[in-house]
């Protein structure tokens, strides 16, 4: 097991631990509540575009189905081994439980970088890989998504792939095409909702006013649909950058030109609209709210005492580690955590499989609609919490999110 793999694993059971404890939930609970139900290694033989065979490897963990179907989106990234789908498949379970929504938790990736594939050899790695994990998933047993390196595009792969097998299925994946069954809006709900509770967050907190300047790290699908929201909201975004650096005005970036630049083409380094700045600068710039929203591990004990922000809304999964938390709790700097501030995705995923359940479709102003009012109702229930009890927003979030999972292992009889 790899070190951040390790850490992100650990992170998410010292959560666990900690609200068992506090919740006085019996040690033998705990370990269910850890443990992963069930995990699949396959090898994925493709034939290369050069004649060559290479044997890649994939990966399936499936934490948790006891309020619902598994559901975790795949990953395409080197460092996806099952370590990995391992701890973001236990963060799932404890996302779908915190919003109240009928799902468990699961992950997949692909140890393999896709941009060093042709288009033809990444189908057909999509397709082993459907064909090689197609017996432990089911619309009403585990229903992937897409993750870092995989889009809908991915996603209709799967789809085919399955019906295939089994008969037209469009309810076996999320985030596919609107033409294929998905649902409008999926795409930028992961940052839409970190938007929607990180404004209300903000609204809590008697340091911040009515129109907060915020940072995005990570202009990428969550980063850049939760500045747009930002600004739909009224708040100023004064810095964000992607994995080339980051661009900085003080007086707020014009999110819509920037939009458009980047769509035409141009690098985030050349839009002219701010001054260049490199991430690890763009953390500890000056604003009210900053959103981590590439990947895990950015905020650690090295730079959290620098930075100036006065709430973190986690758009990635575990950017903070466990230090750095800490850190963060000494010097009052409020945390949305991540497994209600990304929370939008597997949200709209829901309304998606519900959609290709009943066979109808929701236009978009209800799904944004539907999606405002589930973020709402998990942010208020996590502030009500940690109020209440005096913790932080993140113990809140977990303690809501264990005390969900155990009453329905509970009631389910697992344990008799």
């Amino acid at each position: 097991m790899v070190g951040q793999d390790l850490q992100m694993l650990e992170g998410t059971v010292a959560c666990v631990n900690a609200a068992v404890a506090e919740l006085g939930i019996r040690d033998d609970m705990r370990d269910v509540i850890i443990e992963p139900w069930r995990e699949l290694s396959v090898a994925l033989p493709v034939r290369m575009d050069d004649g060559a065979v290479k044997v890649f490897h994939g990966y399936r963990s499936q934490h948790n189905a006891t309020r619902g179907p598994f559901k975790g989106g795949i990953r395409f990234h080197p460092a996806a081994d099952q370590a990995h789908t391992r701890a973001l498949a236990m963060l799932m379970t404890f996302k779908s439980a915190l919003v109240d929504i009928p799902f468990g938790g699961a992950k997949g990736g692909i140890q393999v970088d896709p941009r060093q594939l042709s288009e033809r050899e990444l189908i057909t790695l999509t397709r082993r890989y459907t064909r090689g994990i197609n017996h432990v998933i089911g619309v009403s047993r585990d229903i992937p998504a897409p993750d870092l390196g995989t889009n809908a595009q991915t996603m209709a792969w799967i789809m085919d792939e399955y019906s295939a097998i089994h008969g037209y299925t469009p309810g076996i994946v999320t985030g596919k095409p609107v033409e294929l069954g998905g649902s409008e809006g999926r795409s930028e709900s992961p940052g839409r909702g970190a938007a929607i509770v990180g404004r209300l967050a903000a609204q809590d907190m008697d340091n911040i006013g009515d129109s907060p300047t915020v940072i995005v790290q990570g202009y990428g699908q969550v980063g850049s649909s939760a500045a747009r929201k930002f600004v739909e909201d009224g708040a100023l975004v004064v810095a964000v950058s992607d994995v080339s650096g980051g661009i900085y005005n003080s007086s707020g970036l014009d999110i819509a030109g920037l939009d458009r630049f980047l769509a035409g083409g141009g690098a985030m380094a050349e839009f002219a609209g701010g001054e260049r700045v490199s991430n690890s600068e763009l953390l500890e710039l000056q604003a009210d709210v900053l959103v981590p929203a590439a990947i895990e591990g950015v905020i650690t004990s090295e730079n959290a005492g620098g930075i100036k922000a006065k709430l973190i809304v986690e758009g990635a999964n575990q950017p903070t580690t466990v230090a750095a938390d800490m850190i963060l709790a000494e010097r009052s700097v409020a945390v949305v955590p991540d497994i209600l501030a990304n929370a939008g995705g597997v949200v709209v995923s829901y309304f998606e499989w519900a959609q290709n359940i009943q066979r109808f479709k929701w236009e978009l102003t209800r799904v944004n609609a539907e999606l405002e009012s589930i973020m709402t109702s998990g942010y208020r229930a996590t502030y009500a919490y940690s109020q209440t009890h005096g913790v932080s927003l993140r113990s809140a979030a977990y303690n809501i999110a264990v005390d969900r999972l155990t009453k329905a292992i509970e009631l389910r009889g697992f344990l008799k």
